[in-house]
């Protein structure tokens, strides 16, 4: 039985208690204040919804993550990289990376970022938790991408794309940007084709549970003003 969340608790049912089909699906309710976002996130869990629906939380199983340590990049993109036609920037343009996150895409019907969304995660980034990573062509936005850093762990959460490869640079940037920092791994939640490409994989929810409990109160050394 899916479990309906409380306003005036902040308490997820145990992970083991998501439902197989459709796989993950932890909690409906609640709302998306940063408390509730962060308590989601240190549980093991997000929110995934569609607009009209209820505000869902997921707990998939497994869990697809990448290890900074395993990104492989191409030696197409790696040449693209060091052609210089991008520049990356972090925390510059954050309102501007999540429209982009949330603008139609070719292969979708609407978007999950809704307006209440984005603003949920404005906050966040308000509070130092929520990043961007933007990349430019000369002083044009062509792509970038979004999440939450917590302790050694950063959890993805949209990016998008103009122009080709954009997103990539963005993308492999921020990993190798991170283990740099000393963090463990990136939370990709749902398995894609281009994050399989740089080497993401499915862990059991089980694994990712432990990683939760062993590095989200381990200090990092990020400086996303660098």
């Amino acid at each position: 039985m899916l479990t309906w969340l409380q306003r005036d608790s902040l308490a997820f049912p145990p992970l083991e208690k998501a439902l197989r089909e459709p796989n993950g699906l932890l909690a409906a309710g609640g709302d998306l204040s940063p408390e509730r976002l962060l308590a989601a996130y240190r549980h093991g869990c997000f929110p995934w919804y569609q607009e009209g629906q209820p505000l869902l939380w997921w707990s998939p199983d497994p869990r697809t993550v990448l290890y900074p340590q395993e990104l492989h990049v191409s030696r197409s993109l790696r040449k693209r990289m060091r052609q210089g036609v991008y520049r990356v920037t972090f925390d510059q343009a954050f309102t501007e990376i999540i429209k982009g996150c949330a603008a139609p895409r070719s292969y979708a019907d609407g978007t999950w970022i809704t307006d209440t969304m984005q603003l949920a995660y404005s906050k966040l980034h308000d509070m130092g938790i929520a990043h961007s990573v933007e990349v430019w062509r000369n002083d044009e936005l062509v792509g970038g991408l979004y999440g939450l850093a917590i302790g050694c762990l950063f959890f993805g959460e949209s990016m998008f794309s103009r122009a080709t490869d954009a997103s990539k640079v963005g993308f492999v940037t921020l990993a190798e940007r991170l283990q740099s920092w000393g963090f463990e791994l990136i939370d990709c939640q749902m398995p894609t084709y281009h994050l399989a490409n740089f080497g993401a994989r499915a862990i059991p929810r089980s694994t990712f549970a432990k990683a939760l409990a062993d590095h989200l109160d381990r200090p990092n050394r990020a400086d996303w003003s660098a």
